[in-house]
């Protein structure tokens, strides 16, 4: 398999019908039909690291695109503006992110060298929405990279208007993977322990795994909270869990 892979700019239909920004990675000539994978940024936004984590899933044989969440808030703004613009409206509505990402499943699954399955991938804010996509549509796999407020509520004074969705665990409808810091506060410990007891009560399959000395967005190679370690054993726990649930 050539390891050539087309990156650029396209759009989408996201929620409401609305015509959104996306990037799209995808290989070039992959070794037949490939699995695709949404995936979810964080809450600073539609940003280099970001697109670059799809390029990596390129570069592993899926299809990949990111839905720029904070497009209709701020087309064409930078990453850190856009952030700044949504944070400021209270993040992404629920019904609006689910609809997002619906219309990014539907992109991947129409490619020509897709062969129907798709999973979610969010890191922070992102993590919570890929749980939350995973309770509201038929995906094939999820990961949850330390998503905040999946349990919980945010504390006073943070701008984000989001509530608990633990409550939605009897809905999942794929296989769970979840990756947390062992010294993160949003989620906390405690917060993934209730996660856990919830999908074992609701009898989902899961994998959860968290990293001791790690803490909020440890796979951020561009900032201090990156634990190289954690990261590139996430990684590899991530490969092998697409590997297993997006193979045709």
């Amino acid at each position: 398999m050539s390891d050539a892979i087309i990156a650029e700019s396209i759009t989408i239909t996201g929620h409401g019908g609305d015509t959104i920004e996306a990037y799209s990675a995808r290989p070039v000539e992959p070794d037949g039909q490939i699995g695709g994978v949404v995936v979810i940024h964080h809450m600073p936004g539609y940003d280099e690291p970001t697109k670059e984590i799809a390029r990596t899933f390129a570069t592993r044989g899926y299809n990949a695109v990111v839905p720029n969440l904070y497009w209709r808030e701020a087309p064409g703004a930078s990453p850190d503006d856009a952030a700044a613009t949504a944070r400021a409206a209270g993040g992404v509505p629920d019904d609006r992110l689910v609809g997002d990402v619906a219309g990014a499943v539907n992109y991947l699954k129409e490619l020509p060298t897709a062969n129907g399955k798709a999973a979610t991938i969010g890191y922070c804010s992102g993590g919570r929405q890929s749980f939350l996509a995973a309770v509201s549509l038929p995906l094939d796999a999820a990961v949850d990279c330390y998503g905040a407020f999946v349990v919980g509520t945010p504390p006073e004074g943070m701008p984000l208007k989001v509530g608990p969705i633990v409550d939605k665990t009897p809905d999942l409808s794929c296989p769970l993977l979840g990756l947390f810091g062992a010294d993160d506060k949003y989620p906390s410990p405690e917060h993934v322990a209730e996660l856990e007891a919830a999908l074992k009560a609701a009898g989902k399959t899961y994998e959860f795994h968290s990293y001791e000395g790690a803490g909020h967005a440890f796979f951020s190679v561009n900032r201090p909270a990156y634990r190289p370690e954690a990261a590139m054993d996430g990684w590899q726990k991530i490969f092998a869990f697409f590997g297993t649930y997006l193979a045709a």
